[in-house]
């Protein structure tokens, strides 16, 4: 049972936001629907998160003007704007911000999660996109965090390379 304990006490340390009682017990529910376990009368439902979109494109291959109107009026009836889920890869550096995030749009303070978030694009995009996993472990580096030695065919960052990593950090004061 120690590594459920750990498991649990990294979960209420890292990041409290992910680890609410109502998203354990959706995990638990998406768990037990995948296990093969005959269900529980109560089965999570996902439908209506998303509208169902038809692809706008016709058989051969151009635009169905019909079928794109149709998903933008099926996208205009959604009463939220945002995200639903991410690539959490800055997480692993700048993990409480992260979550402070969600903690900022649950108390409504909508003005301070957009700053917080434009704060936290170009350093995320620096550690997926721009410079992909050597750049995520050497800005675990920079954070007290062990990123570890790349594994081939990855490399470590270059100077020049490493230099624009801090840039994109320092620029929006994370360094």
């Amino acid at each position: 049972m120690v590594g459920v304990e750990v498991q649990n006490t990294w979960r209420a340390q890292v990041c409290p936001c992910l680890c609410s009682k109502e998203r354990v017990g959706i995990w638990a529910e998406l768990r037990e629907l995948h296990s093969g376990d005959p269900p529980s009368p109560r089965k999570l439902d996902l439908r209506g998160i998303y509208p169902p979109l038809v692809t706008p494109f016709t058989a051969e291959g151009e635009v169905g003007y019909g079928h794109l109107e149709e998903n933008l009026r099926l996208y205009g009836r959604i009463p939220f704007r945002g995200a639903v889920g991410g690539i959490c890869a800055l997480a692993n550096v700048l993990g409480t911000q992260v979550c402070q995030i969600e903690q900022l749009c649950q108390a409504g303070s909508w003005d301070e999660a957009r700053e917080l978030q434009h704060r936290l694009i170009e350093p995320n995009i620096a550690v997926t996109q721009k410079f992909g996993i050597p750049g995520l472990k050497q800005a675990m580096e920079w954070f007290g965090y062990s990123g570890g030695l790349c594994r081939a065919p990855l490399l470590p960052l270059s100077e020049i390379q490493v230099k624009g990593l801090r840039q994109d950090f320092s620029s929006n004061g994370w360094l």
